[in-house]
């Protein structure tokens, strides 16, 4: 137990729950269905319910909950739409969940200068839809329909990440409410600034820890005129890999480049209804001109040949385009399918891309080693690798074997100069690596914000750093 958790009073949840009835009324919701379905059921960490939920229509009611929860030193969780993956949004000391879906504005696009305003609780595809009209689009897609405030908070990437970037890079300012209750906007929507400390990237992946994000200026993109996708079967992960590396150093500007190994295109065959050679495959999409994507593409395909790869089948189309990447997108479903009955964990690591065949070509005989099933897909274009293990939680062995995969599998990452996560965040499951990457001397530079900006720990405790 933490020292800001030990002094919490026992009846202070009592105390809470009255006044956030008094002032909210059937918005509070303290049944156990509810409570847990905002608490964590995407990984084999155990489920760890809040004491309350209570669902937000607007900032102004945000500070009148934190307000609320201060007073009586109990946790604040932040909670989207519960897609997270490693146990953000349990509630491992009690507390309330503040549930942001109610918050679903889109409050302003300004297309001539390529960026928007929105309340977090809005969805990528919700604000996709918005902006379809108007010729623009959010680029960010991490395969669920996420919510923004949730995916800021996670500092989240996806599969066009080796274009547009992260969330990192297309988060202009927030707008957060602090431990104190005061709001404040890290930014104004100028593209560049060097006035003061960067506060917009402080709270952004800060994983609800030091403020509850309240809304959220984004970067847009423009509609390509032309979209291709293809797929391309590879001998081998380690051919695969360094085909991808040979692409991105000739300069082609691939939007999208996704790879899945022989046991998840198998998975996802049986799944999504494809008929894929059942071989490491690269996914692939070009956006541009129709012109300029036929000579990606073409160019992409003499370069797989190389490495033994095609044939590169692609389609413009945007029905086939889009069951293609829906079977993408359900990747960790098919991953489920396999081994019906036992848990699935998806975990995530980023190295260098020069270290990336390396690093999957020994994640590879570590599964076969551990006699795990562990399907793995990955963002291929920057690094980015996600393994799916399948835990049987009755058999303690294999319990085992699998905590040792995750163990190898970070030390490796981070031996190779990459990171324990690249876009999962660390939530509760990776705050044990944490160290070994940052250093003490870098993680008590995090506690010091921590305490500096949450001296009580009521924002997510438990998550990223112990205080």
């Amino acid at each position: 137990m933490t020292e800001a958790a030990a002094r919490r009073k026992p009846d202070a949840i009592t105390r809470v729950k009255d006044a956030l009835a008094a002032r909210f009324g059937n918005k509070l919701v303290t049944s156990d269905a509810v409570r847990a379905q905002h608490a964590n059921n995407t990984t084999w960490l155990a489920n760890e319910p809040p004491d309350a939920v209570v669902y937000a229509a607007s900032a102004e009611e945000v500070q009148a909950i934190v307000a609320i929860c201060a007073e009586y030193n109990v946790p604040v969780i932040p909670f989207g739409t519960g897609t997270s993956l490693e146990g953000h949004v349990n509630a491992p000391f009690g507390g309330v969940s503040i549930d942001l879906s109610e918050m679903n504005r889109v409050v302003a696009v300004h297309a001539e200068d390529l960026d928007c305003v929105v309340e977090p609780g809005v969805t990528r595809k919700q604000l996709n839809e918005h902006l379809r009209d108007q010729g623009l689009f959010f680029p960010i897609d991490p395969g669920a329909d996420a919510s923004l405030g949730g995916m800021a908070s996670t500092r989240a990437s996806g599969t066009n990440a080796v274009r547009y970037g992260t969330m990192k890079d297309n988060v202009i300012a927030l707008k957060v409410v602090l431990a104190n209750g005061e709001m404040i906007s890290t930014a104004r929507r100028a593209k560049k600034s060097s006035a003061g400390y960067d506060l917009t990237r402080l709270f952004v992946g800060a994983e609800g820890t030091l403020g509850v994000i309240t809304e959220i200026t984004l970067r847009l993109a423009g509609i390509p005129e032309a979209i291709s996708a293809g797929v391309c079967p590879f001998p081998s992960v380690e051919a695969a890999c360094n085909a991808t590396i040979a692409t991105i150093q000739s300069g082609i500007p691939v939007a999208r480049i996704e790879l899945l190994d022989e046991l998840q295109v198998k998975a996802s065959n049986a799944y999504s209804k494809l008929s894929l050679k059942e071989s490491p495959t690269l996914f692939l999409e070009f956006h541009g001109t129709d012109a300029g994507v036929a000579e990606q593409s073409q160019r992409f395909g003499e370069i797989a040949g190389e490495f033994g790869g095609g044939p590169f089948v692609w389609e413009t189309k945007a029905e086939d385009r889009n069951r293609l990447w829906q079977a993408r997108h359900d990747s960790y479903w098919a991953m489920l399918s396999l081994r019906p009955g036992c848990k699935g964990f998806a975990t995530d690591v980023c190295v260098p891309i020069s270290k990336l065949a390396e690093c999957l070509t020994a994640t590879q005989h570590d599964i076969a080693e551990l006699k795990l099933i562990a399907p793995i897909v990955g963002h291929v274009g920057d690094g980015n690798f996600h393994v799916g293990v399948m835990i049987d939680m009755n058999d303690h062995d294999e319990a085992v074997r699998g905590q040792k995969f995750l163990d190898r599998l970070v030390e490796r990452a981070i031996a190779m100069d990459g990171t324990c996560t690249g876009e999962h965040g660390v939530g509760q499951g990776k705050i044990k690596y944490l160290e070994a990457e940052h250093g003490k001397a870098g993680i008590e530079v995090m506690r010091s914000l921590k305490r500096a900006l949450d001296p009580d720990n009521i924002f997510n405790p438990g998550k990223i750093v112990i205080v």
